[in-house]
């Protein structure tokens, strides 16, 4: 049934979590001519009639992804006078590679940037051949705050940031990399994590860390691919309720991820038979 609300109602302002898979996207950030997390997005609420412009609703983002990065926490805010019409029906209307899997109704001034207190993030290393105790050990390096000027590829007028943890364990066929702080410079954790793999694989120790956060440049660093990369979690102070994702977004992922696990081994075999 059709949702009947009074023009004069105040809107409702959301929060709504948002999950992508970053591959097909050219970013996050909303670009005229480009594939973006948030054109998609915007695009969905106009369909339904959420709003008619975005800007009015008031429509802003935790934070922007670089293109081929994923996230399971972005966070998307706007103000509708139908929310219940968004909560049932948004995912419907969004593509399979970008869905809602929680929301929760907002003050009105909420701002998912602003008001984020921390972010995580997490990097997926392709392999487990890698010296996980040395990692770990140095991932406690980056804890605390720090000119992280070496860790970007771009020069900010305040290059410190505070990391409150960070960690790397492994598990069936990767080793993950998790770090959580206020904020992050750009291809800082990308970075980060190269750093960390040069640990893992032998070709450094953990001094090479403490050097470049000293802001020495000792040997170049290159970011790891951005399809490692995942927006874990923003930290905004609020609960969000879970929103089930439905059975056609669901066998989308089984499909992937059965093609991935077939594909993964596809080319290790290929690549066992030229030795």
């Amino acid at each position: 049934m059709e949702e009947v609300q009074a023009p004069d109602l105040p809107p409702v302002r959301l929060a709504c979590r948002v999950a992508y898979l970053g591959d097909r996207f050219f970013g996050s950030q909303m670009q005229a001519a480009e594939r973006t997390v948030e054109g998609e997005f915007v695009a969905a609420c106009t369909r339904l009639g959420l709003f008619s412009d975005y800007r009015k609703a008031g429509f802003v983002a935790a934070g922007r992804t670089d293109r081929g990065v994923h996230a399971r926490g972005q966070i998307f805010s706007f103000s509708t006078i139908y929310p219940s019409r968004a909560l049932s029906a948004l995912n419907w209307q969004l593509p399979l590679d970008c869905w809602i899997n929680g929301y929760a109704k907002v003050d009105p001034e909420f701002h998912p940037r602003y008001d984020a207190k921390l972010r995580t993030y997490r990097y997926y290393f392709g392999t487990t051949h890698l010296d996980e105790k040395a990692m770990d050990s140095a991932a406690h390096l980056f804890v605390g705050t720090h000119d992280f000027s070496v860790f970007s590829r771009t020069s900010e007028r305040n290059p410190e940031r505070t990391i409150t943890s960070a960690r790397v364990w492994c598990e069936e066929s990767t080793c993950v990399f998790e770090v959580t702080g206020d904020s992050f410079l750009w291809n800082m954790v990308r970075l980060m994590a190269a750093s960390l793999l040069r640990i893992g694989q032998g070709m450094e120790g953990e001094e090479r860390i403490v050097l470049r956060l000293e802001g020495e440049r000792c040997s170049p660093l290159s970011p790891l691919p951005p399809d490692g990369l995942i927006l874990w979690d923003v930290h905004c102070g609020i609960a969000f309720s879970p929103l089930p994702v439905e059975g056609k977004r669901q066998a989308f992922l089984v499909r992937l991820h059965e093609h991935h696990a077939a594909l993964e081994r596809v080319v290790r075999d290929l690549n066992e038979s030229n030795r």
